[in-house]
């Protein structure tokens, strides 16, 4: 099958084994770009027949887009390091025609906190496209949040089974990803000019955690769900606290 694997890395060696073995059957062409991982995540790559390309943090935009064009294959098969396919979504992947360049491929996903299925709250009904063909799509530049750059013929198809995403291995991990996260889409605001008030500070994180915990039903996922909520509350907070420090310098 004519697709090529995408992964952005760092210090994944805890759960890109894996990830890649998910993989199996579904290409012969895995490229990994990998930006300063200290662990043995480039070494399991490689024993695992994946092309390694070790590179500098340029944002994860351009980042993918790195492995896009060192890729063999013009249909991309994009993943994260802490994402695997289950059997019935290698299986419709497997069985894909991939002849229009403008169709791209919608997958469903499944959000573990600490390999809990997380089925309610923010982390409910995830849907990405991960597949596509880089004639017609690629990534845009944004370091963070990026987004798919789809024309206005892009046909859209959403595939059965699910992406197994396993968020977070621990409490400091999260934590340490929710910080990074704040303060990449606050430079990111930064530069487009964007502003952080009262409402956005005090009220928004507030909303934030209503909207999540209530209205989505977080609370059915029992603490787990509680300390998503108040966590991506928190996360609301920072963000728009590094923006506020950001514009007054």
């Amino acid at each position: 099958m004519a697709v090529s694997v995408v992964i952005i890395t760092k210090n994944e060696a805890h759960i890109i084994g894996t990830t890649l073995q998910s993989l199996q059957g579904i290409t012969d062409d895995c490229i990994i770009v990998d930006s300063g991982s200290t662990d043995d995540t480039v070494t399991i790559c490689k024993k695992m027949g994946c092309k390694v390309i070790e590179t500098t943090w340029d944002g994860y935009g351009p980042n993918k887009n790195k492995g896009i064009d060192a890729a063999q294959y013009d249909w991309i098969l994009n993943l994260d390091a802490d994402e695997a396919l289950d059997e019935t979504l290698k299986a419709a992947i497997q069985q894909l025609n991939l002849a229009d360049s403008n169709t791209v491929y919608n997958f469903k996903f499944k959000n573990f906190f600490c390999n809990k299925w997380i089925r309610f709250g923010e982390w409910s009904g995830d849907w990405h496209i991960r597949l596509f063909n880089r004639k017609a799509i690629r990534w845009n530049d944004a370091a963070v949040h990026e987004g798919l750059t789809l024309q206005p013929q892009t046909k859209v198809v959403q595939m059965p089974g699910h992406v197994l995403h396993y968020t977070t291995n621990s409490m400091d991990e999260y934590i340490s990803k929710t910080m990074a996260y704040a303060k990449l889409n606050a430079e990111k605001y930064h530069q487009q000019g964007k502003k952080a008030g009262f409402i956005k500070t005090r009220i928004a994180p507030g909303l934030n955690f209503f909207q999540h915990y209530i209205l989505r039903l977080g609370f059915l996922d029992g603490w787990e769900g509680y300390l998503i909520a108040k966590t991506s509350a928190w996360y609301t907070f920072l963000k728009y606290s590094f923006l506020r420090a950001m514009n007054k310098q």
